[in-house]
């Protein structure tokens, strides 16, 4: 998958909160803004393509004041922001791969 095509949809406006999303953001701190900026800076760590309705993707990148931050968003004629967090670094190698348990 080309970011480059979800870039385009953050900054066209083309995508939504899902429910989730929208809940997590508020819970952890997370704004549009830093969402955005970790999507428009970040790199496609994960590639989800059995997921339905839309295959999805999990994005790397940074928040506005550069902490990191992992999206996952599908790809649609408007994109889906799922979920967004602060990986855990106990879970992950450099904020980009599972760590195995």
């Amino acid at each position: 998958m080309d970011i480059e095509k979800i870039r385009d949809k953050i900054r066209k406006g083309q995508y939504r909160l899902t429910v989730h999303a929208a809940i997590r953001s508020k819970e952890r701190g997370i704004t549009t803004g830093d969402m955005e900026a970790a999507i428009l800076n970040g790199e496609i760590i994960e590639e989800y393509p059995n997921d339905k309705p839309f295959p999805s993707y999990l994005i790397y990148g940074h928040t506005l004041s550069g902490l990191p931050l992992h999206v996952v968003c599908s790809l649609a004629p408007i994109s889906d922001i799922i979920t967004l967090y602060l990986p855990d670094e106990k879970k992950w190698i450099d904020y980009k791969v599972r760590r195995k348990e």
